[in-house]
């Protein structure tokens, strides 16, 4: 796999508290900010990147221990939903970033990028929400029982990080249309290395809140009801219903919190939209953009 052919971008870093955090800056314009999640990285954007930068700022950061960023242990780094908040909200300031932005987010992405639109809620101009949440578990859907293992049990910690199993499975499962591709699974992968590398794909999972007593309950509940202040920012919804997390219970509740959003559902793609259709979702994006001046 030769990852400079496959993503080739400059790579920019900030310093986050003595951590490097990676992120792309590609392109001129107004800013669009892409915002991954778990336990994928900055990779999972390339193809939007390339499409977009030819009219766009995208900026696109791997959070601490993903992607191109360092990935230090809990001494060095506190891996909480408040800290990437914090983290995203740096990037952007460092950036001079204030405005007219077009927030992109997928999976715990939209938990992190929702959580900077609710404390700027005036610099949000257009919204793309792709396969994520930004609300608790919705009602009728079931803690999945392989996020419950990884969770809550030392089997769960074994599996992530001493095999992988997180990262390498959703590089399979994740799509529907057909596999991925041997190197760009491998791409998706190539980060999350060793245990000590894969330290965050475990603590994104161990910082889900469930319960009122669970760090980040609150703050989840105060994103969600944040969400009231974007009914008239301009929304587009991809979504792969094939996903085994973020299925139709959470597209439902999206429809149910956002009912101005232009909603495209594919019915044969999983939890990598962007993988699975990506031609098609690229195309709605920047259609969206262009329809939204």
């Amino acid at each position: 796999m030769n990852l400079d052919t496959l993503f080739p971008f400059k790579r920019n870093y900030l310093d986050r508290n003595g951590q490097q955090y990676h992120y792309l800056n590609e392109g001129s314009g107004e800013p669009v900010v892409m915002v991954h999640g778990n336990p994928s990285w900055s990779f999972y954007y390339r193809n939007l990147v390339r499409a977009l930068s030819k009219n766009y700022q995208c900026i696109v950061p791997d959070h601490i221990g993903c992607g191109l960023s360092d990935k230090p242990d809990d001494k060095d780094y506190e891996y909480t939903l408040k800290n990437r908040i914090d983290d995203l909200e740096a990037l952007l300031a460092s950036l001079q970033i204030t405005e007219n932005i077009t927030l992109v987010v997928h999976d715990w992405g939209g938990m992190i990028g929702m959580g900077y639109a609710a404390r700027y809620p005036e610099r949000i101009k257009r919204l793309v929400i792709l396969n994520t949440g930004a609300f608790h578990l919705p009602q009728g859907k079931p803690f999945p029982l392989a996020l419950w293992i990884c969770r809550n049990t030392l089997l769960g910690t074994l599996l992530v990080r001493g095999f992988n199993a997180f990262s390498s499975i959703a590089s399979y499962i994740g799509v529907k249309r057909k596999a991925m591709a041997k190197d760009i699974r491998a791409a998706y992968v190539m980060p999350f290395n060793s245990w000590k590398n894969r330290i965050s794909t475990l603590r994104f999972v161990q910082d889900i809140p469930l319960l009122a007593k669970d760090k980040n309950y609150q703050l989840v509940s105060d994103i969600d009801n944040s969400l009231a202040h974007f009914q008239k920012v301009p929304t587009i919804i991809c979504w792969g219903l094939k996903d085994f997390i973020f299925d139709h219970h959470f597209l439902d509740l999206w429809q149910e919190k956002m009912p101005h959003a232009r909603v495209n559902a594919f019915a044969d793609c999983g939890h990598y939209i962007l993988e699975d259709a990506s031609d098609e979702v690229i195309l709605l994006i920047e259609t969206f953009i262009a329809d939204n001046p």
